[in-house]
């Protein structure tokens, strides 16, 4: 990738004017516009329990058919996992979790994200050690060899995912480390890693991609509370600081520099805008709150920011709204290609229904995909069929734009 460097500010697009639909090439990133994300969280929840969510879903036994069932609907690029705490011995390297994926993938000619740091990391491992930051570049190194090995197609690697996510969620206290106060460290130290994983992936093959994905917020103070207006422009800015330190922009101290800001990944879900400190704002409602931002608004908000290439990395909804929410999205990008933001893809995650962190017994009835059980130990797949209809729909909308 090149090293231009990044403006903080809206660049101006072709010929000193804002980027137009019309000038806007087909996507061309991905092996396809519509992206599968197998839900990939390994990290330890509240009660000190290891979430492995590729084995509760049974992805790691049903790969074969899962990656069939992607392209039976069109969908030949995904997002899936390295399971870090599974792979790295402490020295030596077990790549037979990761094998069934891989060959499943490579079997139904699906090209594929691999998530190297989803929340979990290998037991024992501190995440503030300088330690944590060397043994993931050499993980990534690893990891790194094994595709080279593999084939000769380009990598494409989300090396830490929802760096300043994590980073907030961690302070909260919600996810592991539950490190009240220490969120900032937590943003920092895992940057380090990114750049460390990075580098030493560019030792093996220096044609490797790098997708970073973090939430696109909207924060606002109450309609009676405008003394809240400082407070919540500080909430809103945070969803920029993971990009911003990898870029160098924020943080020099970090190391971070343009080249390490290659893919740029937009997660949007219902949550994502909010009274501050924490209203939300109900997608649900009809009629809609008049602040809610439309989401076009918010993708050009980023592409002017970074100019980097853009995609959502992950969106979905729950239960009935599924396909509402899909409906939408499609109707949303459309409208964010027509402003000129260059959206490579969107990827639907999950693509298969999943547990709760919290209790792995609550399904969220979120995926493409429903996962009901036989009663003899598996999990049968069955195509939602509002959903299924919403996304068809929303394939051929997004077609007409060359998004296929």
């Amino acid at each position: 990738m090149g090293t231009t460097a990044i403006s903080t500010h809206a660049k101006p697009g072709l010929n000193g004017k804002p980027a137009s639909a019309a000038q806007l090439q087909p996507p061309s990133l991905f092996n396809s516009f519509w992206i599968a994300g197998f839900e990939s969280a390994c990290h330890l929840n509240s009660a000190g329990q290891r979430l492995d969510m590729i084995a509760v879903t049974q992805h790691d036994v049903q790969a074969v058919e899962d990656y069939a069932l992607l392209t039976s609907v069109g969908i030949r690029t995904a997002r899936d996992v390295v399971r870090w705490h599974l792979i790295d011995k402490g020295g030596r390297y077990d790549f037979s979790p990761l094998t069934p994926l891989a060959d499943a993938a490579d079997r139904a000619g699906v090209q594929v994200i691999w998530n190297l740091c989803h929340y979990g990391w290998p037991d024992g491992l501190d995440l503030f050690s300088a330690e944590f930051v060397e043994r993931y570049a050499r993980y990534s190194r690893a990891v790194a060899r094994y595709f080279a090995d593999r084939s000769d197609l380009v990598p494409f690697y989300a090396p830490v995912n929802e760096i300043s996510f994590f980073a907030w969620a961690a302070e909260r206290p919600i996810l592991y480390p539950f490190a009240t106060g220490r969120g900032d460290e937590i943003k920092k130290q895992l940057v380090r890693a990114a750049i460390a994983g990075m580098e030493a992936i560019w030792e093996v093959d220096r044609r490797a991609r790098f997708v970073h994905g973090d939430p696109i917020i909207h924060v606002i103070p109450p309609r009676d509370r405008p003394d809240l207006a400082g407070a919540a422009a500080i909430q809103r800015a945070a969803q920029f600081s993971a990009w911003d330190t990898l870029a160098g922009i924020e943080n020099p101290e970090v190391g971070g520099d343009p080249r390490y800001l290659d893919i740029v990944g937009t997660n949007w879900y219902h949550a994502n805008e909010w009274e501050c400190p924490d209203i939300r704002l109900r997608w649900e409602d009809e009629p809609r709150d008049e602040r809610w931002l439309p989401l076009h608004l918010l993708l050009k908000e980023v592409w002017d920011r970074y100019r980097r290439p853009i995609f959502m990395a992950e969106t979905s909804h729950f239960g009935a709204g599924r396909a509402r929410w899909i409906r939408e999205i499609a109707a949303e990008i459309c409208a964010a290609r027509g402003i000129g933001v260059p959206i490579e893809g969107v990827c639907l995650y999950p693509i298969l229904d999943r547990p709760d962190w919290e209790d792995t017994s609550h399904w969220h009835n979120s995926g493409l995909w429903d996962l009901v059980p036989d009663g003899e130990n598996r999990l049968v797949r069955v195509l939602n069929p509002e959903y299924a209809h919403e996304f068809a729909a929303a394939r051929e909308s997004l077609a007409k734009l060359q998004c296929r």
